[in-house]
C-alpha cells in the first residue's frame, strides 16, 4: 500500500514529473495523428486504385488487341477452373491519345492534352465494381450509360448553331450560279430537303472525361485557387490516336455526357472513357479488345489461385495477368516503406521522453537518499524500493499516454478545421487541393495502432526507469543514514 501512496505523492509534488508527462503526451499524440493521416491516405488511394483497375486485369501488349473476340475470351475464362470464382468480366480497349476541345464555348481557346483513352461498356464496367461511384451525374448508378441528357443535347445544338454562324461570317461570298436553261417538258429540279429526308442521322457518342480535364484550376491574382469549367455536358471533344498495327492516325468526336471524379489528380487529368464499340470502329479493331477486367467473388481468398489459372489459359508472351495490387505494387510498397520509416523517426520523440524520465528519476533518487534509507531501515525490501520507482515510471507513462491519446484523437477528428485555421492564419494552403483533389484530409483511426503506440510509450517509460530504480534498490540503509 505504501508503494502506491509514495507514487501518488511523487506525482503530485514533483513538478519535474510534468515535463515527463508532456513529453510522452506529445509523442503519443504525434504518432496517433500521423498514423491516422497516413492510413487515411493509404486507404483512400487503395480504394481509388482498386476501383479504377478492378480485381484482376488480363491485358495484351499487342496494339491491335487479342486475336479472339471478347465473347470468346470471356466464355473461355468462365468455362475454365477459375470460372466459379469469378463474379463478372468486361472487355475494354485502352490506348494513348491526344484530346482537343474549345474551352467554355465554341469560340474559346483551343486546348490540347495527352490522355489515356479507354473504351468500355459502362454497364459491364460498373458490374466489375468501383466505377459508377466516381461518376458525377450518374453516381452509384447500377447501369450507367453514355446517353446525353436533354440539357446536354440542347447545349450541343446551340454550339452547333454558333459554329455555323461563325463559318458563315468567315466564308467568302461566291458568285451566283449561272441560270440553268430548263426545257418545257423537263422534270422539276430535286428538292434538297426531300433528298436528305431518308438519309440516316449520325449518332452522337458520349464520353466521360476526367474531372480535372474538364475543369481548369489555377491561382488568380489574389492568390486564391479558382476552378473554371472548360467542358460542359454536350460540348464536343476530338480525340486522335493510332489504329491497327500500322500506327496510322485516326480520330473521332465525342460529346461530354458525364465526368469521372476519383479525386486523384493522376487519373482525373488523364482518363477519358468512351463507348467500346465506337473506339473499336475508330481504330479498325471491330470485335476485339485489349484488356479484360475481372471481379472475383472473394478477392482475398481467390486472387492467387485465379491468377495462376488465368496464366495457364493465356500462356503468351504478350499477355499479362495481374491483380490490381501487382500493377500498383511499387506505389503501394513505397507508401508502406514511408509509413514505417516515419513511425520510426517519430518514435524518437517518445525516446526523448524516456531520457527525460531517466534524468529526473536519477535526480529524485539522489534527493531521496535519506527517505530510501529510512524505508529500508524500517524493513522495506530492495524489491519493494525498486517497485516504487518502476511504478512511478509506469504511472507517468500511463498518464502521458492517456492525455496523448485524447489529444491525438481530438486533433485527428478536427484536423480539417485546424488545417483551415492554419491556412487562414499563414495565407498559404497547408493541404493544397490542386495537388490531391481531395475535399478533405483523409484520416483512418486504427484501434490496434493506437493500442500499440500506447503500449510502446508505457514500455519506454518503464525501461528508462529501471536504472534509477536499480540504484535505489542497491542503497544500503546504514550508508544512507550515517550522516543524518
Amino acid at each position: 500500500m505504501y508503494k502506491l501512496l509514495l507514487c501518488g505523492r511523487y506525482l503530485r509534488t514533483r513538478y519535474l514529473a510534468f515535463v515527463c508527462i508532456v513529453s510522452v503526451m506529445l509523442g503519443v499524440a504525434t504518432l496517433i495523428v500521423v498514423n491516422a493521416v497516413m492510413s487515411g491516405f493509404s486507404t483512400k488511394l487503395k480504394d481509388r486504385l482498386h476501383g479504377v483497375l478492378s480485381d484482376v486485369v488480363v491485358d495484351t501488349d499487342n496494339l491491335a488487341g487479342f486475336a479472339d473476340p471478347p465473347d470468346v475470351l470471356m466464355a473461355k475464362i468462365k468455362a475454365g477452373p477459375a470460372g466459379p470464382k469469378i463474379a463478372a468480366v468486361t472487355p475494354t480497349v485502352e490506348v494513348f491519345a491526344i484530346m482537343q476541345f474549345r474551352a467554355g464555348h465554341p469560340g474559346g481557346p483551343l486546348i490540347t492534352k495527352p490522355v489515356r483513352l479507354i473504351g468500355i461498356d459502362p454497364a459491364g464496367r460498373a458490374a466489375v465494381g468501383g466505377f459508377s461511384e466516381y461518376l458525377v451525374r450518374q453516381k452509384d448508378a447500377p447501369a450507367p450509360s453514355f446517353d446525353l441528357t436533354a440539357d446536354a443535347l440542347a447545349r450541343y445544338e446551340a454550339n452547333k448553331r454558333g459554329r455555323e454562324r461563325e463559318d458563315a461570317t468567315l466564308a467568302v461570298p461566291e458568285a451566283p450560279p449561272a441560270q440553268a436553261i430548263r426545257l418545257p417538258d423537263a422534270p422539276p429540279p430535286p428538292d434538297a430537303a426531300a433528298m436528305t429526308a431518308g438519309m440516316p442521322v449520325a449518332k452522337l457518342y458520349g464520353a466521360f472525361p476526367g474531372y480535372a480535364l474538364a475543369h481548369l484550376r489555377y491561382t488568380n491574382e489574389a492568390g486564391k485557387l479558382v476552378e473554371e469549367t472548360a467542358l460542359y455536358p454536350g460540348d464536343a471533344v476530338t480525340v486522335t490516336t493510332v489504329g491497327g498495327e500500322t500506327l496510322r492516325p485516326v480520330s473521332g468526336t465525342f460529346l461530354v455526357a458525364d465526368y469521372l471524379k476519383t479525386e486523384m489528380s493522376e487519373y482525373d487529368q488523364s482518363f477519358v472513357y468512351v463507348p467500346l464499340e465506337q473506339l473499336q470502329a475508330i481504330r479498325g479493331m471491330s470485335g476485339r479488345c485489349s484488356a479484360l477486367q475481372i471481379k472475383l467473388k472473394d478477392y482475398e481468398a481467390d486472387k492467387a489461385s485465379v491468377t495462376a489459372e488465368l496464366q495457364k489459359l493465356f500462356p503468351y508472351r504478350d499477355v499479362r495477368v495481374n491483380t490490381w495490387e501487382d500493377q500498383q505494387g511499387p506505389l503501394l510498397q513505397a507508401i508502406d516503406v514511408e509509413r514505417g520509416i516515419l513511425n520510426i523517426l517519430l518514435f524518437l520523440i517518445v525516446g526523448v521522453a524516456g531520457f527525460s524520465i531517466l534524468a529526473i528519476f536519477t535526480m529524485i533518487v539522489s534527493e531521496k537518499y535519506r527517505d530510501i534509507g529510512v524505508m529500508k531501515a524500517l524493513g522495506a525490501s530492495s524489491g519493494g524500493v525498486m517497485s516504487i520507482f518502476l511504478g512511478y515510471g509506469l504511472l507517468l507513462g500511463a498518464v502521458g499516454c492517456g492525455l496523448g491519446t485524447a489529444l491525438g484523437l481530438w486533433i485527428t477528428e478536427h484536423i480539417n478545421d485546424i488545417e483551415a485555421a492554419l491556412t487562414k492564419l499563414t495565407g498559404r494552403a497547408v493541404f493544397p487541393r490542386d495537388v490531391y483533389y481531395f475535399k478533405d484530409i483523409p484520416t483512418n483511426i486504427d484501434p490496434a495502432v493506437v493500442g500499440l503506440v500506447n503500449a510502446g510509450a508505457v514500455a519506454v517509460a518503464v525501461v528508462f526507469s529501471l536504472l534509477p530504480a536499480w540504484r535505489a534498490a542497491r542503497l544500503h540503509p546504514v550508508r544512507a543514514l550515517r550522516f543524518e
